[in-house]
């Protein structure tokens, strides 16, 4: 290879930096339909820095009014592999500006970090493929494909769609998805396993209509108390779920410190840890369930009236290894056990993904591994799994079935993706480019 890689890095990161920064300005919110228009100028860029690049580049889209991917190819050497590079173009909304520091559209660089709202998740991802492919110039080891998607943070609805009318142009021998995080700063990782996920909504009904609390309580239980016992019974005392026929399973022996677990969770103090096992089963291998909403009358402005229903939304992970169909079936029949004092239960599941287990051995990885170690000055990277849901992922496995899937990606424990104060750790972000570079020169070989 005739590049010299870390003299071309520190030439090409400047404007990878301002590169990112522009498309961080693009408010590319795939939830919100009034920013429609901005997850299009979003797609467009994207497209544009490909294409600079002197790769074929289209817009996408399953459908009419389905949002836009980004699909690029540039050729490397005849019978060389060709690896597929994944990131989103489309971010979360970045709900009250109150909660930020400063601007979440405009990015602003404090202490290490690069601050904005896709800084990290995923736009970041975009430019560290962009960084590879600079840094590399016309002397590409491997056939490159880059998949953009647009609407990973809303489900990525129609991603089956995109992938079954491409899949000729989207086959690859490893698919690199630059989509999840490192396991610290200094420390880098490969994601082997994520949790999928059900959302259901419940609703309890025990009146046709409001009445007068003091008239009927004591013999007529109101909505809210009931849907409180219910909510309840789903966890043992210990924290652990209480559902009947989840997988569990273990988890790599890697070590959470208490003092990292608490200033990286958030927990408030004095707050204590709930479930068994150790800490990464209880985070990446184990059920958990959480109550993410709940439809009830304000504390101000509450009348003496019991309430006829009441609605929550449950979030419930599930472990590698079990299914949503069997998760759905097993929450459904928990709920109607449990319901107390002959309410009418009512029950929507909102959305499922599938968890994902990956076999992380073969040359792909040992290439990974290597490229890692080497971008991170001898640290071996950690197989690590995550307790969120990438749902596309088992989509991916399922449609190439032949290649190797690496997830890797640019967040840290703080990088706070979803959140006001979203940051990109810049200097760990140089490294995650140079390890890209590296991993498509092994790959080659």
């Amino acid at each position: 290879m005739t590049v010299d890689i870390p003299a071309r890095l520190a030439e090409v990161m400047p404007g990878i930096r301002r590169d990112l920064e522009d498309l961080v300005r693009i408010q590319s919110v795939s939830a919100d339909p009034a920013r429609a228009g901005e997850v299009e100028r979003s797609a467009e860029a994207a497209r544009d820095l490909f294409a600079a690049e002197g790769f074929e580049v289209e817009i996408v889209r399953a459908h009419d009014g389905a949002p836009p991917a980004v699909i690029a190819r540039k050729a490397g050497p005849a019978g060389a592999p060709t690896v597929l590079l994944y990131a989103h173009h489309d971010v979360q909304p970045e709900n009250d500006h109150a909660d930020w520091d400063s601007p979440p559209w405009e990015p602003t660089e404090r202490g290490d970090r690069l601050y904005g709202r896709g800084a990290a998740d995923d736009k970041a991802g975009i430019a560290a493929h962009l960084g590879a492919v600079r840094i590399l110039g016309d002397d590409l080891p491997v056939n490159l494909v880059m998949f953009i998607e647009g609407e990973e943070e809303v489900g990525s609805d129609t991603l089956v769609e995109l992938l079954a009318a491409h899949k000729d142009r989207l086959e690859a021998d490893v698919i690199v998805i630059a989509d999840s995080g490192n396991w610290d700063i200094g420390v880098p990782a490969l994601t082997t396993s994520l949790r999928g996920l059900v959302r259901m909504d419940v609703e309890v009904r025990t009146l046709t209509h409001a009445v007068h609390s003091g008239m009927w309580g004591g013999l007529v239980p109101d909505s809210i108390m009931t849907l409180s016992r219910l909510v309840a019974s789903l966890h043992h005392d210990d924290g652990s779920v209480a559902i009947e026929g989840l997988f569990s399973g273990p988890a790599a022996a890697v070590e959470y410190p208490e003092a990292r677990l608490r200033a990286e969770s958030g927990a408030a103090e004095g707050i204590e840890w709930i479930g068994t096992g150790s800490v990464v089963e209880r985070l990446w291998t184990q059920p958990a369930l959480s109550i993410t909403g709940f439809d009830a009358p304000k504390v101000e402005g509450a009348s003496n009236t019991l309430v006829p229903a009441a609605r929550c939304r449950i979030s419930l992970r599930i472990a590698p290894g079990d299914t949503t169909a069997n998760a759905v079936a097993r929450l459904q029949a928990h709920l109607e056990k449990h319901v107390p004092w002959g309410a009418t239960l009512s029950t929507t599941v909102v959305d499922t993904g599938e968890a994902t287990q990956i076999d992380a051995s073969g040359p792909a990885y040992d290439a990974a591994r290597a490229a890692f170690a080497e971008a991170w000055d001898g640290t071996a990277p950690v197989d690590m799994g995550v307790g969120g849901s990438i749902p596309f992922i088992a989509e991916f496995l399922e449609t190439f079935p032949e290649a190797s899937v690496l997830v890797t990606g640019v967040e840290d424990p703080d990088t706070r993706a979803h959140g006001a104060n979203e940051g990109l750790h810049l200097a760990e972000f140089e490294r995650v480019c140079l390890a890209e570079t590296l991993l498509l020169h092994h790959l080659a070989g």
